[in-house]
């Protein structure tokens, strides 16, 4: 279809690992070809991305550059993709507004939704026991303003929404024990665009905010261990999630406390927005996240690439 995003001139996608306990972030690998976007972290340890409508594969020590991943009769992909608990399986949504699931090792892929669905899908979320896909449902007519929260069976049979009416919700994600579905949402304030951290029980009870501040704050990414959280934070007064802003990554300690939430620290500032951390990009033990930024004017050529 032609959706897949591109670079502008002189413009790189540069892929990094942040390590929390130093604090620090190491550059895996600069490319100027293609317009990676959003990491997941493989058990075997490789980062999955998506770049011109397909999914990439490359080492998360940077060893080795993005090989391209041959999937069987897929539709152009766009940057929401998600890894199942059995590390074989990846969902990813399309852009002909369907889920797919795929094979890592055998390449098969089948459609999980079906056709006749009044909305759009877009996919954020995989329960820990793998029966159950988190997404955003959008209207066509009314696009990104229609976001709200739904709940789907793994093969497509069943499908409830937990969130109605006014919104706009995204990034809907699955905590690692099953209880929550962390999301961004405008339901909480009513300013045009000025989304904010929330979570709600996986039966539609308990809507929860989590942060109350001037930014604007999206994709809100639990580690698998449950400590720690990391989300996407927008300056005040930005609509939407676009891409070539200056943002920052906010970390979050003792995730499963609201309260810890309001002491996020700030510990990337960078280049980026859409593509950065749509999904979720932490290691899986829980010690790291990969992110990605796109910079103008830098060097093109790093390790990784020569």
């Amino acid at each position: 279809m032609g959706y897949a995003r591109t670079m502008a001139d002189r413009q790189v996608a540069r892929v990094h690992v942040y390590d929390v306990a130093t604090r620090e972030s190491t550059l895996l690998h600069v490319d100027a070809e293609v317009l990676l976007e959003a990491p997941n972290w493989t058990a075997g340890g490789e980062l999955i991305l998506n770049g011109d409508g397909i999914l990439w594969r490359m080492p998360a020590d940077g060893s080795q550059r993005p090989r391209p991943i041959e999937l069987n009769e897929i539709p152009e992909l766009n940057n929401d993709h998600v890894l199942a608990p059995d590390a074989d399986t990846i969902y990813a949504s399309a852009n002909d507004g369907h889920i797919y699931a795929a094979s890592l090792s055998t390449m098969a892929v089948r459609r999980v939704t079906v056709d006749g669905a009044p909305h759009w899908h877009f996919l954020h979320g995989v329960s820990p026991d793998g029966e159950h896909l988190a997404y955003v449902a959008l209207d066509p007519e009314e696009g990104w303003d229609s976001g709200t929260i739904h709940i789907i069976h793994a093969d497509g049979t069943w499908d409830a929404a937990l969130t109605v009416g006014r919104g706009p919700d995204d990034g809907s994600e699955y905590a690692p024990d099953g209880e929550w579905i962390y999301f961004n949402t405008e339901r909480f304030s009513h300013k045009p665009g000025h989304a904010q951290i929330a979570r709600i029980r996986p039966d539609g009870t308990g809507l929860q905010q989590l942060t109350s501040d001037e930014r604007v704050n999206w994709f809100p990414h639990i580690d698998p261990t449950g400590r720690s959280a990391v989300y996407l934070s927008y300056p005040p007064g930005t609509q939407g999630h676009p891409a070539d802003r200056a943002v920052q990554l906010r970390l979050v300690d003792a995730a499963h406390d609201p309260q810890a939430w309001a002491r996020s620290a700030i510990v990337v500032e960078l280049a980026g927005g859409q593509g950065t951390i749509n999904v979720n990009s932490w290691s899986p033990d829980g010690t790291r996240f990969a992110y990605v930024d796109y910079p103008v004017g830098v060097p093109a050529l790093d390790r990784g690439q020569e």
